[in-house]
């Protein structure tokens, strides 16, 4: 009997791959106002032509965007990142994400509606330091 729950509960193999690709799709078709606006910038190499994906899996964690080639990942920060808890469950995780080699910027929603030219100036910054 134990052993049949065992194999009930049994992952198939790439079962959590599978699950965050789903996740990954979802945040894209749920992306924010900030989010979309930056993505037409980032999209079809139009940044100095680097490729970026949007809401990319990288280990345990699904990016906003990233440059897989220039090891650049761009978050965009909205309002829910705003307690000492967010901000603490943030910094572990550009922790996690700089160990693996990433650089990680971080931009406001307000960064992005206010100041995109400069967002994108230091993305550029950034990857020509790759």
């Amino acid at each position: 009997m134990g052993r049949g729950r065992l194999d009930a509960r049994a992952r198939q193999p790439g079962e959590g791959m599978n699950r965050f690709k789903s996740r990954s799709r979802a945040l894209r078709a749920e992306e924010t106002a900030a989010e979309e606006l930056l993505w037409r910038e980032l999209r079809n190499r139009q940044l100095a032509r680097w490729k970026f994906r949007r809401q990319h899996p990288i280990d345990r964690y699904i990016v906003d965007f990233v440059s897989l080639d220039g090891k650049v990942i761009v978050e965009v920060d909205g309002g829910t990142h705003s307690t000492d808890e967010e901000r603490s469950r943030d910094d572990r995780r550009t922790e996690a994400l700089e160990r693996l080699g990433f650089h990680v910027l971080r931009v406001t929603n307000t960064d992005v509606y206010k100041n995109l030219d400069g967002v994108l100036e230091t993305v550029l910054h950034e990857l020509d330091r790759a």
